[in-house]
């Protein structure tokens, strides 16, 4: 299983971004696909996933301001980032969870950076 993300770049605060991230490969039975991510000298945190039924879950910090949402018949999932803050600044990784085993597969990671 492949993860690509992309959509990363540079955007003012106030401004918007939108990631998306496609699943290729032996890709079945996906129970969650989600968005994390790591800014420098940070853990890793999730920021928001979406079930397979569409049930979602989103990190305090970002609620209100970014969407997940996902393309079921397509493998992919997107993560709408309005009114960024220069917190957001970090390295998102999708990833995706596939069967009862619970797999666990990650993207490459994409740099969203806000400047003040």
């Amino acid at each position: 299983v492949q993860l690509q993300a992309s959509g990363g770049g540079l955007a003012q605060t106030g401004g918007s971004l939108r990631l998306s991230c496609v699943a290729s490969g032996t890709v079945f039975d996906i129970n969650r696909m989600g968005w994390y991510r790591q800014a420098p000298g940070k853990q890793r945190e999730l920021v928001a996933d979406i079930s397979s039924v569409g049930i979602t879950n989103y990190v305090d910090s970002v609620k209100g301001r970014f969407t997940i949402s996902r393309d079921g018949a397509k493998n992919m999932v997107f993560l709408q980032m309005n009114s960024l803050k220069p917190e957001d600044t970090a390295v998102y990784f999708c990833n995706v969870e596939l069967g009862p085993h619970r797999l666990d597969y990650w993207g490459q990671g994409t740099q969203v950076t806000v400047s003040s």
